[in-house]
């Protein structure tokens, strides 16, 4: 044996180690993103979350269904100092003037919080819920003397009480949005002058939109649109999206198709103009959810169920010229989640997060990520929801600047409080 045999022996062995551990690395799977449980909901401090928001120092808003000290909800506000906290904002009291049941809250111009409740109100409109209200519209805002704690309350003002059917709407279903000018939109389930025979309330109407202005008296309620029931849709529900042009989008039940539409209304001649931009007729989804929009004005969301497997599918409508609707996904499997539910959240590089009512490792759900690959959309799941400690029914709501995805399950974690062997929700985040 030569002097070199043994340096070539040795760097051999190197390079056939160093290939080795390539082969073993690019064999292993990726890493899985990260799942973690920031806040169980007990009921004092809010059951039933439906929503979140974000303000720029990354602390989280949202709204509680049910909760809270006299159990008819409140908005929270969660943040991160080493360790999540999450206290009440505002908790709803009786009597029930004030609002009952908030929905997801949103940001207003000013920065305070604006939000409407299912519930509460005006108590004696004609009211799906006869002696509860009709719903309400409020704005939150801190104390105007600081009290010296992070975790004060918010002082809130009622911007407008429902009255119900026939003139007005009755029971808000979701969020807020605002124009540029400062105005603020929602939708209400029932109420308006339609003559809906959708059962079980065939006679307190089939919903509206609304429009709040701000002026130096107060605020001023316009109804903007009352549906009919007719292929106009009926029972309209989610947050509006308004674009550039003050045009505003949304989602309701029904249509030509009677598995429900998308909706656009356009300012005209001092009133406003509906146009079904897409009537969903199963094939290509039933009961779609809340719209999200991108920079370029296309709108994204989900159906319940319906599309190529029954079980609920991702769409997008584009545009300019005449709005283009297209199936992104169709889920299929139990596995990978099934009856998607709530909207889409997106993040910058165009990748979709949601969530699915049933399916997953344990069939309560799983938090999912849609990513485009060679043309096609390609589901990945990030979390199986388990109930406990999880939670039930989860929903994603938001993706941060650094890629986290946060959500909310309206029911489960712990399940010895609230609704018997159900919990009253959690929040939670995963981290990529």
């Amino acid at each position: 044996m030569t002097g070199s045999e043994p340096c070539r022996s040795f760097f051999g062995l190197l390079i056939l180690a160093v290939a080795t551990l390539f082969m073993t690395l690019a064999a292993m799977p990726a890493q899985a993103q990260t799942f973690q449980l920031l806040h169980t909901f007990t009921g004092p401090d809010g059951a039933a979350p439906n929503g979140l928001i974000m303000d720029r120092g990354g602390r989280l808003y949202g709204g509680a269904g049910g909760g809270g000290s006299d159990n008819i909800g409140l908005v929270f506000r969660a943040f991160d100092l080493g360790g999540w906290i999450v206290a009440p904002l505002h908790q709803f009291v009786f009597p029930l003037t004030n609002g009952n049941g908030p929905e997801t809250p949103a940001f207003g111009p000013d920065g305070n919080v604006y939000g409407a409740t299912g519930g509460g109100g005006d108590l004696g409109g004609f009211c799906v819920s006869d002696g509860e209200g009709c719903g309400a519209v409020y704005k939150l805002q801190p104390p105007a003397i600081a009290c010296g704690s992070i975790l004060c309350p918010w002082n809130e003002t009622v911007l407008y009480q429902f009255t119900g059917h026939p003139t007005d709407g009755d029971t808000p279903s979701g969020g807020v949005a605002f124009d540029s000018a400062g105005n603020l939109y929602g939708t209400t389930s029932y109420g308006g002058n339609g003559t809906c025979a959708q059962p079980p309330l065939p006679n307190y109407g089939c919903g509206i939109v609304y429009k709040l202005s701000h002026s130096a008296g107060g605020w001023t309620e316009t109804v903007i649109y009352n549906f009919q029931g007719a292929n106009d849709g009926h029972t309209p529900a989610g947050t509006l999206i308004v674009d550039a042009a003050g045009n505003l989008y949304g989602i309701a039940q029904g249509g030509s198709g009677g598995d429900g539409v998308i909706y656009e209304l356009r300012p005209s001649n001092g009133g406003w103009t509906q146009t079904i931009i897409h009537s969903f007729q199963g094939r290509d989804g039933n009961y779609p959810g809340a719209l999200i929009a991108d920079s370029s004005g296309n709108l994204y969301g989900v159906t319940g169920s319906g599309g190529a497997n029954n079980v609920g599918t991702v769409f997008q409508l584009t545009q300019p010229g005449t709005w283009n609707f297209q199936t992104l996904y169709s889920f299929s499997s139990s596995a990978n989640g099934t009856y998607p539910e709530g909207g889409l959240a997106r993040d910058s590089t165009g990748n979709f997060y949601g969530a699915t009512q049933d399916g997953g490792t344990f069939d309560y759900g799983v938090a999912y990520k849609l990513s485009l690959s060679n043309g096609n959309w390609v589901e990945t799941v990030l979390h199986s929801f388990d109930g406990d400690p999880d939670g039930f029914y989860p929903n994603v709501q938001l993706v941060d600047s650094a890629g986290n995805v946060y959500g909310t399950s309206e029911t489960g974690g712990n399940t010895n409080d609230c609704y018997p062997n159900f919990g009253c929700g959690t929040l939670w985040r995963v981290t990529p």
